[in-house]
């Protein structure tokens, strides 16, 4: 569920468009699925169902890859596996670093996706002195002192951002400053970051709004039917603010800084 911009320009080097980038691991994930079935063969239009794409869409994405099916037999599976995990970068071993290891970041550590796709954690760090030396995941727990030398070291160019909002930023700026050129945000935050690196958000709040606002759609549209909405999706709509009322008045207990939803990402 990743979500945000890219800062380097909209095509890469081969002139694949960034959003046929973006669906790539769409593809591997049902590709590898089939793979593990033992399945020799797949046609577009089974492989676009299973990755929940267009199939003339897919077609064109894998254009970009120079691969075209045979008719009458379809894509060989492990020869597009072999192609996507390649133009994707998984053919070899990237070492990444996860700053921040409170629960989201030790769930992020204990996440055993990553060596199978070709990513290593390489260290944990945390600014908690308390946590220092800790084994999660089965590695150690460093200090953020050491943050620098961990990146040269291992030779990290990805870092994972798991840390409160208001300490992602001087994070973000440090790992830029130590090499690092790929972030993956979980902060609930906009990160400022230099051309030449390239920023992935993923905000659990923004994904659960929405959510909310397809059920709320779906819910006035059972109401316009005549159909009996349940009762989660009928609440009462808060009250529209007073005549007089106070344009900056702090917010209430059931609000977030803005007046708006309150944030629920973890930290």
């Amino acid at each position: 569920m990743a979500t945000g911009r890219t800062h380097r320009p909209a095509t890469r080097s081969r002139g694949i468009p960034e959003a046929t980038v973006a669906r790539l691991p769409l593809y591997l994930r049902a590709l590898t699925a089939l793979s593990e079935r033992s399945v020799p063969t797949v046609s577009s239009e089974e492989l676009a169902a299973a990755a929940g794409v267009n199939s003339a869409k897919l077609r064109k994405d894998f254009s970009y890859l120079g691969s075209y099916g045979t008719r009458g037999v379809g894509y060989d599976v492990e020869y597009l596996v072999y192609q996507i995990s390649r133009e994707l970068g998984l053919t070899q071993d990237w070492p990444v670093v996860i700053v921040g290891i409170g629960n989201l970041g030790a769930a992020l550590a204990n996440y055993g996706g990553f060596a199978s796709r070709g990513f290593r954690v390489a260290a944990l760090i945390d600014a908690d002195p308390a946590m220092a030396g800790k084994p999660v995941a089965g590695i150690p727990v460093q200090h953020t002192d050491e943050l620098e030398k961990i990146v040269q070291d291992e030779g990290v160019s990805i870092g994972v951002i798991a840390t409160p909002a208001g300490a992602a930023q001087q994070v973000c700026e440090r790992l830029v400053a130590a090499g690092v050129t790929s972030i993956l945000n979980f902060a609930p935050t906009v990160l400022s970051v230099p051309d030449g690196v390239d920023v992935r958000k993923v905000d659990l709040s923004i994904e659960l709004q929405i959510l909310a606002f397809h059920e709320q759609r779906k819910a006035g549209e059972l109401a316009a039917a005549g159909t009996v909405v349940p009762a989660a999706a009928s609440r009462r709509e808060p009250a529209a603010p007073r005549r007089g009322a106070v344009a900056n008045q702090a917010p209430t207990a059931d609000q977030g800084p803005d007046g708006d939803v309150p944030a629920v990402m973890p930290t």
